[in-house]
């Protein structure tokens, strides 16, 4: 991982600051952490997870132990660059939970109001998730890596963790026809503010590699 510091004009043109990465976000139905249909299909690309059996089970990404939410980590507490990589990583497992059960309460308690794609991927995976037959397959996200992180102004932390998304199937209503989406990498772009002293998410987006 690499720890920088960047003018803030290099934040912005990088999107990652709460307003541009609002603005520059693709559509929820284009990427997987924005609730929407498979990536892999021209008909949806959402990059909500889903495992194989359609639960999360005992050590499966983002389960912790079942039916119960993943806990942030000492690890991801406090304003460090070392914590804000070890938030992402977190946060990532509270995107896998919302997608097994349809229970977003915790993601979005990781959140600022103002992010826009966390709000956009819990109300997808209220209504499309594991819990409900809505998605199935190997649907949770799997950080590989958290590359580059940089401070920005107002106490901004940007920077983009590399992902994977495994191959899954997702429904939008029971009478819906399938959408499969094959296995793929992502970059997950993201800004964290701080609040009470740890990292929260701000803005995030998902981009097919």
């Amino acid at each position: 991982m690499t720890f920088r510091n960047i003018p803030t004009q290099a934040l912005l043109l990088a999107c990652l600051t709460t307003t541009l990465l609002t603005a520059c976000t693709p559509n929820p139905k284009a990427g997987h952490p924005n609730p929407a249909p498979p990536p892999s299909t021209s008909a949806s690309t959402s990059r909500t997870p889903v495992s194989p059996t359609g639960s999360a089970t005992p050590g499966s990404p983002g389960s912790g132990t079942p039916g119960t939410a993943p806990q942030r980590p000492k690890t991801a507490t406090g304003l460090s660059l070392s914590a804000g990589e070890a938030f992402v990583r977190y946060y990532v497992s509270l995107l896998n939970y919302a997608s097994t059960t349809g229970d977003s309460e915790p993601m979005m308690s990781a959140a600022t109001g103002e992010c826009s794609q966390c709000k956009l991927y819990a109300d997808y995976v209220s209504k499309v998730n594991a819990a409900n037959g809505g998605l199935t397959g190997d649907y949770f996200e799997r950080v590989n890596d958290v590359p580059d992180l940089f401070r920005g102004e107002g106490g901004l932390l940007g920077g983009h963790a590399t992902v994977t998304i495994g191959a899954y199937t997702s429904k939008d209503s029971p009478s819906a026809k399938p959408v499969t989406s094959m296995v793929r990498k992502y970059k997950r772009e993201f800004t964290l503010s701080p609040q009470q002293g740890s990292w929260v998410m701000s803005a995030m987006r998902l981009v097919p590699q």
